[in-house]
């Protein structure tokens, strides 16, 4: 069943230029897409043109009969008083409806009796029940806690929340809504690196159809069962996820490369063959005049053929300097605080030379006010923090800024730079930055741009001790493959805060993780450093004791003979037994906290009985 259907899709803006042009793809249910391209190349227009927030110039959009559309970006209005819980319970609207024509019938059945009103009063019941009524804070609970969207937040009034955050809550609402297509636009931005995991295995696990625009390569490698390409205002399809796409992109467009290049090999044969028949026909063969018009028009279509391209990397790499000694920085017993707030407190760490040091940890945990102790910027409150003597250190701050964005990139690199002028134009030639681009204002840069400018400047220098804030946050594929290929070729000592996970496993040989105000160091890869809290995970897990059960609670028994009464008997105990088990598994999701994979096993298992649960209510209902 295909649940969407573009077909010959065009949609220009003031510029003329058709962003969108002859776009068609169709989306069958339960597919997960990721969607890819350039900045500025038609991803966002395509979502806005699925909402109907704009229409097409023309073309047909069609969204299957009956199914529900959320969109990430799209954050409604909602009233000044509301807060953010008031926002997530919006989700549950319809069932707030039933659950208030119930309470009205409710009403009516103490002071009158029909059969019609007890039918409709059983119908919303089941409607109820189907919709997820009895679960609405079990529900709520579990997504809040895994989009980290604690209980302070919770009681706060929306509208004081930060972009970040209302997209957050946004998010978490149309997850409790159940929307049928979900379309996410970066939905992994504002997310540490928990709550991005949490939204892997929701969407892995989502039965709905997902379309996702993201930068977020690790995501798209996880969720991604096809890739769509929007360039040229078309679309190229590859069967798989990101590291697929990779490999397939790559093998087409070396097809396409042998294609061309026999194409002009053919070209240069046919044209040699077409001026030798001209000759012979001007010494007396003047049918051979035909076959070379032929082979012209031959030519003429050969000639047509594009040279195949792919995005181009940066060749320029850092300048090191030697670096004596293994210590480049040693910190001890450092600790800080903002006012009752305690970030960490006793960190004692060496980095060594060689090191490559992820700094990972939730969002508020202190990461960026650790690289600010490191840089100088920020005083601990207590220990000492001691920089190697021969350490030449820099930095690529997560807010890219200049002296002076009015200036040209070409001035800039002569101030900031203090470069010579022949020197400038070279070096931000291989920072791609060719030609008349050297004459563009800094302003004018978009956040890609901006960072490839400033490791430019950076990179000029001696350093052998790189620190890298966010390098990557908010940049498209092709700016983080830049900055890649830039570290790729620096050999010294380097420490960054990233969330972007493809980064941290191509870079790091350390993991330090900034938690509860201490560092744990992890020697190794990403995924060495993830299989190693896994296993933890499950040792804790099997070595934690059993709860108690909860009190019994007896079930109301009415004066029955005969066996009707012992099968109501029978009954009234397993539906006990199993209401006890569903509040166990409530109470234990409750306390289960960020153990995202037990949180989803705790919702299958709790499913599963409250199915079985309402087979008993029926088969007990139907003996009265």
């Amino acid at each position: 069943m295909i649940d969407i259907s573009i077909k010959d899709v065009v949609k220009a803006y003031d510029d003329g230029v058709n962003i969108l042009d002859g776009l068609s793809f169709d989306v069958q249910a339960g597919e997960h897409i990721g969607i890819l391209g350039k900045n500025g190349g038609g991803k966002t227009t395509l979502f806005r043109l699925l909402t109907k927030e704009i229409r097409p110039d023309s073309g047909e959009i069609m969204i299957a009969p009956g199914k529900s559309m959320g969109l990430i970006s799209q954050i409604p209005n909602y009233p000044k008083e509301y807060t953010t819980e008031d926002v997530l319970k919006t989700a549950f609207s319809k069932i707030f409806s039933i659950e208030k024509k119930m309470a009205e019938l409710s009403e009516k059945m103490a002071t009158e009796y029909s059969d019609s009103i007890m039918k409709e009063y059983d119908r919303l019941t089941s409607e109820f029940q189907r919709l997820g009524g009895y679960d609405m804070d079990f529900r709520l609970g579990k997504v809040a806690n895994g989009l980290d969207i604690p209980e302070a937040m919770r009681k706060r009034l929306f509208s004081q929340l930060s972009g970040g955050e209302k997209t957050r809550v946004n998010l978490a609402r149309l997850i409790l809504e159940d929307t049928d297509i979900l379309l996410l636009d970066e939905p992994t931005n504002h997310l540490d690196l928990h709550a991005t995991e949490w939204l892997e295995d929701y969407i892995l696990h989502f039965r709905g159809t997902v379309l996702s625009i993201s930068h977020d390569r690790w995501y798209l490698d996880t969720i991604a069962q096809r890739i769509i390409e929007i360039g040229d205002g078309k679309a190229e399809f590859y069967s798989g996820n990101y590291s697929f796409f990779v490999e397939e992109r790559q093998r087409r467009f070396d097809e396409q490369m042998k294609k061309y290049e026999k194409d002009r090999a053919k070209l240069e044969q046919l044209q040699r063959a077409a001026e030798q028949m001209h000759l012979w026909a001007f010494m007396g063969n003047d049918k051979l005049h035909k076959r070379a018009f032929s082979m012209e028009k031959r030519i003429d279509k050969l000639s047509q053929t594009e040279k195949p391209g792919l995005a181009k990397k940066m060749t320029a790499g850092f300048k090191e300097t030697d670096f004596n000694g293994d210590e480049v920085f040693v910190l001890d017993g450092v600790s800080k605080s903002f006012g009752e707030k305690k970030l960490f407190s006793e960190l004692t760490m060496l980095i060594k030379g060689g090191d490559r040091i992820a700094l990972i940890g939730d969002n508020g945990t202190g990461k960026s006010t650790l690289i600010k102790i490191l840089l100088g910027e920020e005083i601990p409150d207590g220990g000492y923090v001691k920089k190697g003597p021969s350490v030449k250190l820099s930095c690529l701050p997560q807010i890219i800024s200049f002296e002076d964005e009015s200036r040209t990139l070409y001035d800039t690199m002569l101030w900031d730079g203090n470069c010579a002028p022949q020197e400038a134009r070279n070096r931000l030639g291989q920072f791609m930055f060719p030609g008349e681009n050297v004459f563009k204002s800094v302003s004018a840069l978009s956040g890609g741009e901006k960072s490839r400018l400033k490791l430019c400047i950076i990179m000029k220098d001696d350093i052998n001790f790189l620190i890298l804030d966010e390098p990557t946050n908010h940049l498209d594929i092709a700016s983080r493959e830049w900055i890649e290929d830039a570290v790729m070729g620096y050999g010294g000592a380097l420490l960054f805060v990233s969330h972007d996970r493809w980064f941290i496993e191509k870079f790091a040989n350390r993991i330090w993780e900034l938690e509860n105000g201490e560092i744990t160091d992890y020697r190794g890869s990403f995924s060495e450093f993830r299989e190693f809290k896994k296993r933890a995970a499950a040792i804790q897990r099997a070595a934690a004791p059993a709860e108690p059960a909860p009190e019994k609670k007896k079930a109301e028994k009415k004066p029955r003979t005969g066996s009707s009464e012992k099968q109501r008997n029978k009954l009234e105990k397993e539906i006990s037994r199993l209401e006890e088990e569903i509040a166990s598994l409530e109470k234990e999701a409750l306390e289960t906290g960020s153990d995202y994979k037990r949180l989803i096993e705790i919702e299958s298992e709790k499913e599963e009985k409250d199915l079985k649960l309402l087979e008993l209510y029926e088969a007990w209902e139907a003996l009265e």
